[in-house]
């Protein structure tokens, strides 16, 4: 998660990379370098914070949401366009909490774009998912008949063998934890309320074939903060700790060093009925420091090196769980095949400040490739009838250092190796995450 030093009294998330862009565009017929792969018939959609010209929305994950979109057919790139997600807060300057209470319509709905049951879902962790159109006009928001009565996670997890879409919501009232289930149809089929001691900021989850894994870690809301910034910061006291929930809803809690995941990579069960968890670890001091940055704050901490790759195994026999560190290499927006997710998987994909990271998390091998600029989260795309785990693309949003311009770069999964680029007709800002969306 790479972000760019405050310049001339501009906050950090205005400036550099991260800087707004004014208005929306289209172009057609894009430039393409290489050869598209002709089965990359779809469209690749990015999400990410964009304030309005002249609005500071106080830190870089409130931004206005803007989804970039890339529609590929048949070897050629047929247009580029992006678009605000129009939800109440951008139309009408509503707030989250307002006179009338809670209005859960009233988000940014920046941080991922996914489809399930054919609704494209533009989401944000604070409130109700807004649904999109493949034009990427915005719909409106989803509560899935009126049966979602809290947030909704920026990352649900789809299970590749049922079809379910899992995922959950955090407040900062009571329920602090909600976990929910829709059906491959697109049903809203199970809402469960889970324990956890204080409002956390969860921003991600796992699941494994049978279990769902909780992450309990000590970033907490603080009502001081509301209204100045984004009103969460490191508690020391708080602890930390990973829940496994059962299907029945049974959670046993084993505790871990303090520490903040903003991402997951897979999780899976092992052969001895260990859960064993891939995911960006922060310490205290990496958090707090990257917390600063991206809040436009004065911040004094000294460049901790960030995140790194982590894995934890739980062991239900001992009750304990054990921690290593993976890698020294300071990455984020960990990515998988997710055909196999929650089962057992071997590779993982993270982007650096100015290349992709393939790992075996298995060997310890690594893969590195120069980006040439800064990339964005590297979606996987499996090639159809591929039986390596590594069988296929990688999808990615790179910029150029001078921070003038922005390609769609495809690279092939396996060696990393240069596929194809398309140069888009604007810089694109650094965002979050993205989704490729092959056609039906």
């Amino acid at each position: 998660m790479t972000t760019t030093p405050e310049i001339s009294g501009t906050p950090a998330y205005l400036s550099g990379n991260l800087a707004p862009v004014p208005d929306e565009i289209g172009a057609f017929d894009l430039p393409v370098t290489g050869t598209l792969p002709t089965e990359l018939t779809g469209r690749y959609f990015r999400n990410g914070p964009n304030p309005l010209p002249g609005h500071d929305s106080g830190h870089w994950f409130a931004g206005a949401g803007m989804i970039h979109g890339v529609r590929l057919r048949d070897g050629r790139a047929e247009w580029y366009r992006n678009r605000w997600v129009r939800t109440r807060s951008f139309t009408e300057g509503a707030r989250l909490i307002g006179p009338n209470g809670l209005d859960r319509t009233a988000v940014s709905a920046n941080t991922s774009v996914i489809r399930h049951a054919d609704r494209i879902l533009a989401l944000v962790e604070s409130g109700f998912p807004y649904e999109m159109t493949p034009e990427l006009d915005t719909v409106g928001p989803c509560d899935f008949g009126g049966r979602l009565t809290s947030a909704m996670t920026a990352h649900p997890k789809l299970d590749p063998v049922t079809g379910e879409l899992h995922f959950f919501g955090y407040g900062f009232m009571p329920p602090y934890l909600t976990y929910h289930r829709l059906s491959s149809a697109g049903e809203l089929v199970e809402s469960r309320m889970v324990e956890v001691p204080g409002p956390t900021m969860i921003h991600d989850f796992a699941i494994t074939e049978n279990h769902v894994i909780w992450l309990d870690l000590p970033v907490v809301f603080d009502m001081e903060l509301v209204g100045r910034s984004l009103p969460f910061q490191w508690s020391d006291s708080y602890g930390a700790r990973l829940g496994v929930m059962d299907r029945a809803g049974r959670v046993t809690w084993f505790e871990i060093d303090p520490c903040y995941v903003f991402h997951v990579g897979n999780a899976r069960e092992d052969a001895s009925g260990r859960v064993v968890l891939d995911a960006i670890r922060y310490t205290r001091e990496s958090f707090t420091s990257i917390w600063g940055r991206i809040s436009g704050s004065d911040n004094p901490a000294a460049e901790t090196g960030g995140a790194v790759l982590h894995r934890w195994v739980l062991d239900p026999e001992t009750g304990k769980a054990t921690e290593e560190q993976r890698d020294d290499r300071a990455v984020e927006f960990p990515t998988f095949n997710e055909d196999l997710l929650g089962r057992d998987s071997r590779l993982l994909y993270t982007v650096s400040d100015d290349a992709i990271v393939k790992y075996d998390i298995e060997s310890g091998a690594t893969l590195v490739r120069d980006a040439g600029g800064q990339p964005g989260e590297a979606v996987f795309v499996p090639a159809q009838d591929a039986k390596a785990e590594d069988g296929g693309w990688l999808m990615s949003i790179v910029t150029d250092h001078s921070g003038e311009g922005s390609r769609l770069l495809v690279l092939d999964a396996a060696d990393l190796e240069f596929v194809a680029s398309v140069r888009l007709p604007r810089r694109v800002p650094a965002g979050f995450h993205g989704s490729w969306l092959p056609d039906l």
